[in-house]
């Protein structure tokens, strides 16, 4: 059985969610990266990175960083169809997971939740939020113009770009209350209306 390492509310929640999407039965382990258990020397055994996620498959060998966990689940179970069969719409859906992954996650909340590593002195925190801020609004626009009025990211189905985008906008809409455009919001509220989000949300102590 493959176990996912996570830590509540960070960008682990949406491989959770895709976990919960898929069905097939795995275990959790909380991470917490508040008390710094990234750190622990058990931990690091199996992720010298010091983040989450982490996927340990059934085989003992572990999957780490956002996108490659994502896929691997997709084509570990092609009978959920959470990645296209063709290689545009695969190439489109892997675009969104990376743009939410890279820029809107790295770039964007990362200035906003840990300034402190953009800059040493906490004068300049501040400025640094606001960049992130910014980041993220231009991002979200981006992605409001692609999603448009679409129940899903990409096609018609849910897809390991919707665990993308269920994370982020939960940081947006749920951590920070911040405005995004109403597409959205509504994209997001769909998303957390299914029963995986609700599970995943309770599990991870969020609601």
């Amino acid at each position: 059985m493959n176990t996912l390492y996570y830590s509540p509310a960070a960008c682990s929640l949406g491989i959770h969610f895709l976990l919960e999407e898929i069905g097939a039965p795995y275990r959790t382990v909380k991470v917490s990266l508040k008390e710094g258990e990234q750190f622990a020397p058990a931990y690091v055994e199996k992720n010298p990175k010091s983040k989450v996620p982490l996927l340990e498959r059934d085989d003992g060998t572990c999957v780490t960083e956002f996108p490659a966990i994502a896929y691997w689940l997709a084509k570990s179970h092609p009978d959920r169809q959470i990645l296209p069969e063709d290689i545009e719409g695969q190439t489109r859906v892997l675009e969104i997971v990376d743009f939410a992954v890279s820029t809107v996650h790295m770039q964007g909340f990362s200035r906003i939740f840990r300034a402190a590593k953009f800059s040493p002195r906490e004068e300049d925190h501040a400025q640094v939020q606001e960049a992130g801020r910014a980041i993220v609004k231009k991002a979200f626009e981006q992605i409001s113009a692609s999603l448009g009025d679409r129940e899903f990211a990409y096609g018609d189905g849910l897809t390991i770009a919707d665990g993308a985008l269920f994370y982020v906008l939960f940081w947006a809409c749920e951590r920070l209350n911040l405005e995004v455009p109403q597409n959205c919001a509504t994209y997001f509220e769909r998303l957390r209306a299914r029963p995986s989000a609700e599970r995943v949300l309770r599990t991870e102590g969020l609601i």
